[in-house]
């Protein structure tokens, strides 16, 4: 089997492999296409949380990117990990000069111990260069409460939130509902038609680490594959879903998924445009 397209990751390094750079490889191979990486940080962690972070210097993620541009190019862009201002900044103009389609953002901003990934200065750079360049952005709530301001509780506060997000610049907008402690999960994917609503029922389980990582890769993945907005995004929440379900059960903490349920999976059809409501 030949690699459908190409995607390009720019993210931070999870030395354990659940997450990050590594999760991101795994997604993108597992869904049948070809992975090349820009490393913006290199992370010492493992399940139960991050010990370290070494940022990696701007003009050599400039040339990690240019690099593979120039040479291989790509078909869609993940974005992950962006630990500073600085790296912003050199991401935001490489996507403008190359003019790279296919932008999927993961707003990366706590890891799952709460430590903090990206300070206010890097935040507000980020909402003002990068999301007017991205064909969907992936907040979970945490995120979302950061980028708008809001106190997000319920389905009717991530539909609020994440119009406004909407409002910002992308195309799209998924919001990822696995925060909230009800037994239902809504995950929000707002467009210029509407907003589509994915329900799901929780899993009860710790194997959750690289979640936002496998399910923005997923996408970015099947987006350069030509699937439309619902469609990938459909898809790529049920990889997601049963990569947590079949998860291998590694570590003391919140474990890595199985990236190889792929193999398992039917392919999902869904109609082109199955609206719920129109944005205002």
């Amino acid at each position: 089997m030949k690699p459908k397209t190409k995607v390009l990751i720019i993210a931070g390094s999870d030395s354990s492999g659940g997450a990050g750079i590594q999760a991101d490889i795994k997604t993108v191979t597992a869904l049948g296409s070809y992975a090349m990486t820009a490393v913006t940080a290199v992370t010492s962690q493992n399940t139960i949380g991050v010990n370290a972070i070494a940022s990696i210097p701007i003009k050599n993620i400039q040339k990690q990117i240019t690099m593979v541009l120039d040479d291989i190019g790509t078909d869609a862009v993940k974005i992950g990990m962006l630990h500073n201002t600085g790296v912003i900044k050199c991401v935001h103009k490489i996507l403008k000069k190359y003019k790279l389609k296919n932008v999927v953002l993961d707003p990366v901003m706590i890891a799952k111990n709460g430590t903090k990934l990206i300070n206010n200065s890097s935040i507000k750079y980020l909402k003002k260069l990068l999301l007017p360049l991205c064909n969907i952005v992936t907040p979970n709530i945490p995120e979302a409460e950061v980028l708008t301001g809001y106190s997000i509780s319920n389905k009717e506060d991530m539909i609020k939130a994440a119009k406004k997000i909407l409002n910002m610049g992308p195309k799209n907008v998924l919001l990822k509902g696995g925060h909230t402690k009800n037994k239902m999960i809504f995950n929000i994917l707002a467009t210029n038609k509407g907003i589509k609503t994915f329900p799901k029922r929780k899993i009860k389980t710790r194997n959750t680490h690289g979640t936002g990582c496998t399910l923005s890769s997923a996408l970015a993945t099947h987006l350069s594959q030509e699937k439309n907005i619902v469609q990938a995004a459909q898809i790529s929440l049920e990889y997601v879903d049963e990569a947590i379900a079949s998860a291998p059960g590694y570590g003391k903490g919140f474990g890595p998924l199985n990236h190889l349920v792929s193999f398992n999976l039917k392919t999902i059809n869904v109609p082109i445009d199955p609206w719920e409501e129109l944005l205002d």
